[in-house]
């Protein structure tokens, strides 16, 4: 596939890893996925950690920064591109959502703001700059997917149908689920945290990126061998076979091998 060059506005364009070791993550998602790294050290900001596909001189695959608070918790975060940040943010707060930080320009890189939803779930907004985004989705080890776990599914369909522009449609896999659509094209879904909650899984409301994978159950495997669990076992649902991972600092992620494609084309 070639490599992608932009998102449009109101598409996940980029995740990123919020780590308490960034050299023992780049040991683990190395040896998880095969992903190589560089770093950019950016001025008044320090150094930032890119993953990269195929080799350092390959396409971005996500990032990663260092906490420096150790009472915050590791986590995958998901970025949405938006044309504009301020109209943007002033729709989050129209919605019942709010800002965690007000809009801040990253040298050239771009100009970012983080945002939660009105149950908590959070999510940043991304203005591309020099970092137009992932170079590389929809294809093995790069993110094909992203999806919000939550209690109000309506309440969610609605906020974030006002802030992007989203359309939603149900579908069934092995519960009742929510498709997101922007244009001709899904990109992600809403599931019901109550009911992963029957199924053992425990967590507040937050969204996830998934990572396509060649073998779930392998990876599975593997996340466990380096010293991470799994949420959720490998399971088969109707777009392929998936589960839910978290690295060995506790930041949950997604992995599905599809059946044929993308998890929804």
């Amino acid at each position: 596939m070639p490599e992608v060059t932009g998102h449009a506005p109101g598409r996940p364009s980029w995740a990123e890893l919020a780590s308490p070791d960034a050299k023992a993550s780049r040991e683990f998602y190395g040896s998880l996925f095969g992903w190589s790294c560089y770093t950019l050290t950016v001025p008044e900001y320090g150094d930032y950690d890119v993953f990269t596909q195929g080799g350092v001189q390959g396409p971005e695959v996500a990032g990663m920064q260092q906490l420096a608070d150790d009472a915050q918790p590791p986590s995958w975060s998901v970025y949405f591109d938006t044309d504009d940040i301020q109209a943007s943010i002033d729709a989050v707060r129209a919605e019942g959502g709010h800002e965690l930080m007000q809009p801040v320009r990253i040298a050239d890189l771009g100009e970012m703001a983080l945002c939660v939803d009105p149950e908590g779930a959070g999510f940043a907004l991304w203005v591309p700059g020099r970092l137009k985004g992932a170079g590389v989705v929809d294809e093995p080890g790069a993110m094909c997917w992203v999806e919000l776990a939550c209690h109000d599914v309506g309440q969610a369909r609605r906020f974030y149908g006002k802030v992007f522009g989203w359309q939603a449609a149900e579908r069934r896999y092995y519960s009742p689920y929510t498709n997101l659509k922007l244009g001709d094209r899904s990109f992600g879904g809403i599931v019901d945290l109550d009911h992963l909650r029957e199924n053992g899984y425990e967590a507040e409301p937050h969204w996830i990126p998934y990572f396509w994978v060649g073998d779930c159950d392998a990876i599975a495997a593997r996340t466990a061998e380096l010293g991470g669990r799994v949420l959720l076992p490998p399971t088969d649902i109707q777009p392929g076979r998936y589960s839910v991972l978290a690295d060995p600092a506790g930041a949950r992620l997604a992995v599905i091998a599809p059946g044929g494609g993308p998890p929804e084309a």
